[in-house]
């Protein structure tokens, strides 16, 4: 490993661990994306001069688990507001799900340098920008999928601008993954060789589209009022407050004009009631706000007003006959539409659950051991058949996404069926400062990629109409009740991710990966690195 510098050279693995702290502050809320990309650029240079695959694989897993242990410390938040577990064990849980995290980037760190270890940087960076982008890929599926916080991420602009959201419809969020990965190594190169005018230029170069003016953008016909009651994650579950929680959120909601024909979007968590008949009375009684479902349902349709159409988040349940008595056995976490009547449409449930969120695998063996969900409650959510489409008439045709399934990179659009906009309600109170922005940010990153407008209602925040460029068209800040009122964006026609999926992602993995093989036949073998 000669002529390593410093701390690279003597405690590679430190090097390692601190590149994947700093990698994580490119992501929001602090967005330091230059400081992210010379991270990620100086651990593709440090990977491909390891002398063994094993030391590549090691140092790849120390900056994953580094990277998303940062990334994600927003998990640990959730801790704080489950009173059978001590707050202090999440803060513990997010190193150790980063364990597994990082097997990703330490696999991809590996191949790249089987691939192009007797390469140039040049086909280094290649290889483990195609690598890269079957990690995320994988990552997104395996076990269920943890698909939040690509590393394309950073190279969101703010949010009145698309930055390099302009290139998601013809790459897809993996694929600019790893060309974000290769073009932060290439400019290590540029350090390397002192090639101080080609680093400055492609950094400026950069900036320039990342900050790049979006315009005006077209408008749209359909109105809408978008909600956010301020719902506090510990008062949510507050029973003695499920009343004022409601009329909070109808204040907010009701036209400002009569016989306004307007969508109106509640939140996840945005209903404390029961709103479909045929559970046993305790549950209407003891735990909603109105005691009655047909009332509830009556009045939020008097809250909307005649013309209107709400979409809102509601739990459902599922009844059966345990032991002779009706009980509850599960739940669905679910979009219902309601109209002026108080007529209920129909119900999409959530297909993308959060483990130990909203089930508890293995919950006969990890119950026991005092392991419970980090809601409220014992029950488990029943996962959804996956993305739908509901044509609502005059109120245009809804894709619905709940909460953390906006995440996954090409499942979020049923393309039998395409809708005019996603409607992505959510709760992002237990996310702490972290959470909400990058939450925010994938969901951008899925209009831009599909072409659709994404439509966010969430508690407490941030709530933002984003329009198929994956510009924030209007948003509403963390933590104030407030609501918005504006015209639905338009949709783009299909762009090439929505027309091939990750049959697209996988074939810029195999042009990158193609090109990194004709750069090691043209470069040589290892002299290239000792130069």
């Amino acid at each position: 490993m000669e002529r390593i510098p410093g701390l690279a050279r003597t405690h590679p693995n430190i090097a390692a661990l601190l590149l994947g702290v700093l990698s994580a502050f490119g992501f929001q809320p602090f967005h330091l994306w230059p400081l992210g990309l010379a991270a990620v650029g100086a651990f593709g240079w440090l990977a491909w001069r390891m002398p063994s695959w094993q030391r590549a694989l090691l140092a790849g897993w120390l900056f994953g688990v580094a990277h998303f242990t940062v990334a994600n410390n927003w998990i640990a938040t959730a801790f704080t507001y489950q009173a059978e577990m001590p707050a202090v064990l999440g803060w513990a849980a997010v190193p150790l799900v980063s364990l597994y995290l990082a097997l990703w980037p330490a696999l991809a760190t590996c191949a790249a340098w089987l691939v192009a270890r007797r390469g140039s940087l040049f086909a280094f960076a290649l290889a483990f920008a195609a690598m890269w982008i079957a990690a995320e890929w994988f990552r997104s599926w395996v076990f269920s999928g943890y698909a939040w916080g690509p590393l394309s991420m950073m190279l969101l602009g703010p949010w009145d601008r698309p930055g390099l959201a302009m290139a998601l419809p013809f790459v897809g969020s993996y694929a600019l993954s790893g060309l974000t990965a290769g073009f932060a190594i290439l400019l290590a190169d540029f350090v390397r060789n002192r090639r101080w005018t080609g680093l400055g230029l492609a950094t400026v170069a950069l900036a320039a589209l990342l900050y790049l003016p979006a315009g005006a953008g077209r408008e749209g016909t359909l109105p809408l009022t978008l909600v956010q009651p301020n719902l506090g994650q510990d008062e949510i579950n507050d029973a003695s407050r499920f009343e004022e929680q409601f009329q909070r959120t109808a204040r907010l909601s009701r036209p400002l004009k009569p016989q306004s024909h307007r969508l109106v979007l509640w939140p996840e968590s945005g209903i404390p009631d029961y709103l479909r008949d045929g559970y046993p009375q305790r549950y209407y009684t003891q735990m909603t706000a109105a005691g009655d479902p047909a009332f509830a349902r009556a009045r939020i349709g008097q809250t909307i007003g005649e013309g209107s159409l709400l979409l809102t988040g509601v739990v459902d349940l599922e009844i059966a006959t345990v032991d002779g008595r009706e009980r509850a056995v599960g739940a669905y976490n679910a979009i219902t539409s309601i109209d002026p009547a108080g007529r209920l449409g129909a119900r999409y449930a959530k297909a993308h659950l959060v483990p130990y969120g909203e089930y508890l695998p293995l919950r006969t063996w990890l119950e026991p051991l005092g392991l419970s969900r980090l809601v409220a409650g014992t029950l488990d959510f029943i996962p959804g058949p996956g993305p739908q489409s509901y044509d609502l008439g005059d109120h245009g045709t809804a894709g619905m996404q709940i909460c953390y399934e906006i995440v996954f990179s090409g499942e979020t659009v049923d393309r039998a069926n395409r809708p005019d906009y996603i409607f992505n309600p959510s709760n992002d109170g237990w996310f702490g400062m972290w959470g909400p922005p990058q939450h925010l940010a994938q969901a951008r990153m899925r209009a831009a990629e599909e072409g659709l407008p994404v439509l966010r209602s969430t508690t407490t925040g941030i709530s933002a109409v984003i329009d198929a460029r994956g510009v924030v068209r209007e948003h509403i800040g963390r933590n104030v009740a407030d609501r918005i009122d504006t015209l639905v964006p338009p949709p783009h026609a299909p762009t090439w991710f929505a027309r091939m999926g990750h049959w697209l992602t996988l074939l810029w993995a195999i042009a990158l990966l193609t090109l990194s093989l004709v750069a090691m036949r043209r470069s040589g073998g290892y002299p290239a690195k000792n130069t």
